[in-house]
């Protein structure tokens, strides 16, 4: 089985900013550079046959290049614990459009369409389960509220196949499609 996800990254420059705004919140599994993306769809554990399915539609995704920000930052909660970090993208409606491809295009590989809504953004952190300090993360979050990057491109697609490890996931890029100036 492969975990996988489709994802797109961010040049040098906006993950070494990024990077340096990590910190402060005790016991968080900052993220380091090569974990530093832009999920599109994820997709989890997938048998063999099926990755080189979703591959397969994925390389026909025509899509335009996506400009992108990163202004803010925000929080994902599980029962009102906060678990993870992040940095918000926009503007959410080309990456939306991108992210509804992208489903099309899984939905022709037998891949179940998401019916999440989907939000751009960077996870900078994942939170301990237990024993996390509230008062630190809404400490990080009011002092980067206001975190904002240089626009920049998007300019390929990527699957990616997330080795889950005692130390956190790492993520190997298995596939890469550029998306095109035209979007065709």
């Amino acid at each position: 089985m492969h975990r996988l996800f489709v994802a797109l990254r961010p040049p040098r420059a906006i993950r070494a900013i990024l990077t340096a705004a990590m910190g402060g919140v005790p016991g968080a599994r900052w993220q380091d550079d090569e974990q530093l993306h832009v999920t599109i769809r994820f997709l989890g554990e997938v048998a063999r046959d099926r990755a080189e399915d979703i591959a397969t539609a994925l390389s026909h995704v025509a899509a335009p290049v996506a400009a992108a920000r990163v202004e803010g930052v925000g929080a994902f909660d599980r029962r009102g614990r906060v678990d993870t970090l992040w940095a918000r993208v926009l503007p959410v409606e080309p990456l939306a459009a991108l992210h509804r491809k992208v489903d099309q295009a899984l939905s022709r590989a037998g891949v179940a369409p998401d019916t999440r809504r989907y939000l751009p953004h960077i996870t900078v952190a994942r939170l301990p389960r237990g024993g996390q300090d509230p008062v630190a993360t809404a400490h990080w979050i009011a002092d980067h509220a206001a975190l904002a990057v240089p626009a920049f491109t998007l300019d390929h697609l990527y699957l990616y196949e997330s080795h889950v490890r005692s130390d956190g996931a790492r993520y190997e890029a298995i596939a890469r499609w550029p998306l095109s100036a035209s979007g065709e």
